[in-house]
């Protein structure tokens, strides 16, 4: 299986939604928390290590382009 980046949500606003109400009224420490349950808990549910791996990957290389992004503009 590959991993899947296009929207699998039909409407993917209510997932996003879904998600900023999870943290909201939680500490950085508690909501740093819910990330990482919510992590492992998915991550689980794929259960291919593969598309972990490969999920892994992309997160980083979009987290380091954004920080690079921002490292310009300033």
């Amino acid at each position: 299986m590959a991993l899947s980046t296009g929207s699998n949500f039909i409407k993917p606003d209510d997932a996003f939604r879904a998600i900023v109400e999870a943290h909201r009224g939680l500490s950085e420490e508690q909501s740093a928390d819910l990330n990482a349950a919510l992590v492992l808990i998915l991550a689980n549910h794929i259960g291919q290590l593969d598309v972990l791996d490969e999920a892994i990957a992309l997160a980083k290389r979009q987290m380091l382009q954004a920080s690079q992004q921002q490292q310009q503009q300033q």
